[in-house]
């Protein structure tokens, strides 16, 4: 499909640089596609209302990292300042990351992260990287002088919370924001992305939905950078997507199995949610434990055999994501939500309002 029909232009002030307080009063747009897309102004505070007992709620529990690494490369007498934003662990001491600007690096050479100058007073204070190979995109593959827990330790005492780039081209992070891009369900460390529709929730909205009948199923999906690059393709047959790895355990196959079975809907708490989900499923729809990476690129035509409804965020313009929740609700459907959502003031992306979507209508044969 062509990207440019994933286009649509979004005021700057629509894009928001915190999260609502308490977290569950952000707004949530609840869109029902049909001939003329039903559209209704919730919160998310309504969520237990929206919901049926017997459905069950997935929601990743993947945990941020301070990911972002800012250091200098030196050669010789040219000194270099280099941004790296970790993605995707390779090893015990293998990091591959997109790195600003790619052009000044060359394979062999040398980061500090942690020194804003060549300064070697105080080695702590720092994190020595070599580039062992380059890619495509500014993405790099990084060899760390730690290794294991000794560079957990150094990347969490170094790094940054690695903010979108729509937020982070506004305002430099915080230490609120080590709490407000953490989810209520943050557990496995290994995210360089919230998986933001989780942001949303508070214990006291989880009590609710929990009497309400609505069960809750953890999986990990330890969301990459990857999510934020722009698709520069001209038709999305010809953009790549980066691997992101994930696990769905045997108790959470078993309980969305026997969701399935006892004939409740499953509604995943965002896109990297339903992204390991339907890597996941079986062509009958059923559940086994499952654990690796996932590239899957959803778009208009993909066949959703995991997920009945999705709660997620309002995302960018001709994004991956954008293409995955046109392809859920139709693309029609999105584009008459998303101007009533502009119209109507929502709060966009990752420290934004919600939206609950419900799948389009099969196709009528003929």
């Amino acid at each position: 499909m062509r990207v440019d029909l994933f286009d649509f232009d979004l005021p700057e002030d629509r894009i928001a640089l915190r999260p609502a307080q308490p977290r569950d009063a952000a707004r949530m747009l609840v869109v029902r596609p049909g001939d003329e897309p039903a559209l209704e102004d919730r919160t998310v505070r309504d969520l237990p209302d929206l919901l049926q007992a017997g459905d069950r709620l997935v929601v990743n529990d993947t945990r941020v990292i301070p990911a972002r690494l800012d250091g200098i490369r030196v050669r010789g007498d040219s000194v270099a300042h280099i941004q790296a934003t970790l993605h995707l662990r390779e090893g015990p001491d293998l990091w591959r990351a997109f790195v600003r600007p790619a052009k000044r690096l060359a394979v062999g050479e040398r980061i500090r992260f942690g020194e804003e100058s060549e300064s070697m007073a105080c080695l702590l204070a720092s994190l020595d990287a070599e580039v062992v190979e380059k890619g495509e995109g500014g993405e790099v593959l990084l060899r760390f002088a730690f290794t294991g827990p000794a560079l957990d330790e150094a990347i969490a005492r170094l790094g940054h919370i690695p903010l979108p780039p729509y937020i982070a081209a506004k305002r430099p992070d915080d230490e609120r924001d080590r709490q407000d891009y953490q989810t209520l369900f943050a557990e496995r460390e290994g995210a360089v992305a919230a998986p933001t529709a989780g942001l949303h929730f508070t214990p006291e909205l989880t009590q609710r939905l929990a009497a309400r009948g609505v069960g809750l199923t953890r999986l990990t999906l330890h969301v990459g950078a990857g999510t934020f690059l722009p698709v520069k393709a001209d038709d999305t047959a010809d953009h790549k997507m980066h691997a992101e790895w994930g696990m769905i355990s045997p108790e959470a196959a078993a309980e969305l199995n026997a969701t399935r079975a006892a004939g409740g809907r499953i509604v995943s708490v965002g896109t990297t949610s339903l992204r390991l989900l339907e890597s996941a499923v079986s062509e009958d729809g059923r559940f086994a434990p499952w654990q690796g990476q996932t590239s899957i690129f959803i778009t208009p035509g993909h066949r959703f055999r995991a997920v009945d409804v999705l709660m997620t965020n309002f995302h960018l313009p001709r994004s991956t994501l954008f293409m995955l929740v046109s392809a859920f609700s139709g693309l029609d459907a999105m584009r008459a939500a998303y101007a009533h959502a502009i119209e109507a003031g929502y709060r966009f992306y990752s420290y934004g309002d919600a939206s609950l979507l419900f799948p389009a209508p099969p196709e009528s044969t003929p």
